[in-house]
């Protein structure tokens, strides 16, 4: 039963596992998708070839910012974090309380930061987190076939 209520925060904890790695890649694309029924946005992280490029997706917004120079071009990420954000009244941590109005019947919301020369924030209530394999890993046989 504990495993169910904590699955939210637990998914947030693993995402931000995931998201830690990727320090120093760029972001090579920003999708964001505004409906009556469900906002989304999808975030693609890069590195190179040696390294698996990461998707981020985020549904049902509550809030989206970018900040981003006019040259951003590979420029890297300096910064990246995805917050877990409770229900009341257990406290938010500094400065999410900016991005959302916090009232009774509010569900459990994730926050994502990047920081770098383009800046990104989005406090969403569903995140996945999509990782595919590295182009050098894909391009060679494994031992093992389906």
């Amino acid at each position: 039963m504990t495993e169910a209520r904590d699955a939210f925060k637990n998914r947030c904890t693993n995402a931000a596992c995931t998201l830690a790695s990727c320090v120093g890649y760029t972001i090579s694309r920003i999708s964001f998708d505004a409906f009556p029924e469900e906002d989304s946005l999808e975030i693609t992280l890069r590195e190179g070839p040696w390294k698996p490029d990461v998707v981020l997706s985020l549904s049902n917004l509550h809030h989206v910012s970018v900040d981003k120079p006019p040259q951003t071009v590979g420029s890297s990420i300096d910064e990246i974090s995805l917050i877990y954000l409770p229900v009341l009244p257990q406290p938010w941590p500094a400065g999410a309380a900016d991005r959302v109005r916090r009232f009774d019947g509010l569900c459990e919301l994730a926050w994502l930061r990047i920081v770098g020369p383009a800046e990104v924030n989005a406090v969403a209530s569903i995140v996945t987190i999509y990782t595919a394999m590295s182009d050098d890993r894909a391009s060679t046989v494994q031992n093992h076939l389906c």
